[in-house]
């Protein structure tokens, strides 16, 4: 039942059987997550939720204590000072930032908006022009059909004008008659 092991280990003969390969790339890695995910299809799959963007806090409304970093300010203000400085700062820059992102983002949709319109455009040339063609198509279909109509009466009223002449010609049996 149990299987000796060189470090003088025991393990059960199932273990010693179960081969594990560690995963050497990442799409082994992505294999033996699926294959664990679809051991238990009926298990429920945690899914985190996606991190919220960061926010700097809000400037104050009221500052009470303005310092500056000149003299006459205590040792410890300005490091209040310095603080205070920085988290403007970065206000700011995140502000400037969020703006030249949804600058970005509106020249992306009018891009994508005007790509839309061009397709659109040119899908609508190319459909009138199928249209016109297949029009075209019926139309001369259509004339055929007609010449051959026109022809087969022709040619009906051409054989059975034939076929009275014929008639004519074949009723007169008598010797020397036409």
């Amino acid at each position: 039942m149990d299987t000796y092991v060189r470090n003088e280990a025991w393990i059960s003969k199932e273990a010693a059987e179960k081969k594990v390969n560690p995963p050497k790339t990442h799409v082994d890695l992505q294999r033996l997550k699926i294959d664990k995910l679809m051991r238990k299809p009926d298990k429920p799959v945690f899914i985190p939720e996606a991190k919220k963007a960061w926010k700097p806090r809000d400037a104050p409304e009221f500052v009470r204590d303005v310092m500056g970093s000149s003299a006459g300010a205590g040792s410890g203000e300005f490091h209040v000072y310095r603080h205070i400085r920085r988290r403007e700062f970065q206000r700011e820059a995140f502000h400037s930032e969020m703006e030249k992102k949804e600058k970005l983002d509106q020249e992306y949709e009018q891009l994508v908006q005007a790509n839309k319109e061009k397709a659109e455009r040119a899908t609508a040339k190319k459909r009138a022009k199928r249209q016109r063609k297949k029009q075209k198509m019926q139309f001369k279909k259509k004339k055929l059909e007609d010449q051959q109509k026109d022809n087969g009466k022709e040619e009906e009223q051409r054989e059975s004008d034939e076929d009275e002449k014929e008639e004519k010609e074949e009723q007169s049996f008598v010797m020397g008659g036409k």
